[in-house]
């Protein structure tokens, strides 16, 4: 066995040694959550540098604080910001409806950071690629760009949409166009246009037409500054596949980009576009919003469903296995839940990887296609059949059952 880019391989550990490969949001969960029980981690992220967040908004969910709030890691409150209100507005932007909730909303950058500072630098490898595996019975060979090999008795693939473990295990998978995408873009609370103030501030806020529909909602821009905030806004568009999204897509150097293009890489007649788009179609607030914000991006929305969370002994946790649309704001959460499962499958059987994968796989699967199935459905609704109602409960955010995303009314955060 060659030593792999941690260095030799580890002689004296309580548990299993792990792999895992992709080191954004849900393999910095998965590891800190197999570390607690006893595995030896280690993460590998093919970026050189600490990743930047593209997704802007996150909404939280329990299943995603529940690490934190029970090692009384972080002060929620200075990680997020939080909405009692849902809003939904007319064409006109008047208020059309408004239910109470208890939302949490974070970003992707400040999620980040929060979870990386609790994984010793020893086991976050930045500029580590894997090439390849090859298992057999006793555990599993990772090859890394530059020859070097190691020797696992686990690899999990948290490397998102892209993920080559993915292509790995099952090759015939490939991400499947919703026919639709989201626009993006965030700006700074204290320089919001008035009428976006006035009519978006303190709230999710909604706006539904036909074959469209957009959100915004607050987000904290950095977790050591609790005063500055963001508004953070979606705006779900259609596009026909083929030479439209290929035009979309192509940036200004005329590199044509897969799935998504960053802040800043949208040509100018594409943003020219969606400006003037947004005054013929959304709310004042809504419009304002988009024509102020500078450098609005674009991701692609996707469906990935593998046939099975598990084989031999690799793994497939979060976007890696199910990329979900984002309607029903489960995402990082099923990331959360698949990491927190599999840590109680290793432990539970001594350790057992084979027997612990056995008890896991099956149970996140059915939780992996019911999330797709119902956010599938959601969009359907919102996107091309026109049949979705503004406060119908069946259409609330969360990972188990719609609503769950709210928090408890008594929740406090951790100190």
């Amino acid at each position: 066995m060659t030593g792999g880019p941690n260095g030799s391989a580890a002689t004296a550990r309580a548990g299993p040694r792990v792999a895992i490969v992709g080191g954004s949001l849900g393999g910095l969960i998965t590891a800190l959550q197999l570390r607690d029980v006893g595995c030896d981690v280690h993460v590998f992220e093919r970026s050189r540098v600490p990743l930047e967040g593209r997704g802007a908004g996150i909404v939280l969910h329990p299943v995603t604080t529940r690490y934190f709030e029970e090692h009384r890691l972080l002060d929620l409150d200075r990680v997020s910001s939080s909405t009692r209100v849902l809003r939904y507005l007319s064409r006109d932007g008047s208020v059309l409806l408004e239910e109470r909730i208890f939302y949490r909303f974070t970003s992707y950058a400040t999620l980040y950071a929060a979870l990386v500072r609790f994984i010793e630098p020893q086991r976050y490898h930045l500029g580590s690629e894997c090439t390849g595996l090859a298992q057999d019975a006793d555990g599993v060979t990772v090859w890394f760009a530059g020859g070097a090999d190691d020797r696992f008795d686990l690899v999990v693939g948290a490397d998102g949409v892209h993920s080559s473990v993915r292509g790995w295990l099952f090759p015939h998978v490939e991400p499947s166009y919703a026919g639709y995408v989201a626009w993006r873009g965030t700006m700074d609370e204290a320089l919001l246009p008035p009428r976006t103030a006035d009519g978006l501030a303190g709230a999710l806020t909604y706006f539904v037409a036909d074959r469209t529909h957009a959100l915004s909602y607050v987000i904290p821009f950095a977790d050591d500054d609790v005063e500055q905030r963001h508004m953070n806004w979606v705006w779900y568009r259609n596009v026909s596949a083929g030479g439209q999204l290929d035009d979309l897509l192509t940036d200004a150097a005329g590199l044509r980009h897969d799935m998504s293009l960053a802040p800043g890489q949208v040509r100018g007649p594409s943003v020219a576009e969606l400006r003037q788009a947004a005054h013929g179609e959304l709310p004042p607030p809504f419009a304002d919003l988009v024509g102020a914000s500078r450098n609005p991006f674009v991701q692609v929305v996707v469906d990935i469903e593998v046939p099975a969370m598990v084989l031999g002994r690799v793994c497939l946790v979060g976007d890696a296995a199910f990329a979900l649309r984002p309607h029903i704001a489960a995402g990082t959460a099923k990331a959360a839940d698949d990491a927190r499962t599999l840590a109680e499958a290793i432990r539970g059987p001594a350790g057992d990887v084979v027997a612990g994968l056995a008890e896991w796989g099956p149970r996140q699967l059915h939780l992996g296609r019911s999330a797709a199935a119902r956010t599938k459905d959601v969009g359907t609704r919102l996107q091309f059949a026109g049949t979705f109602r503004p406060g119908d409960p069946e259409v609330a955010f969360g990972l188990f059952a719609p609503g769950d995303q709210n928090f408890p009314a008594t929740s406090a955060s951790a100190t």
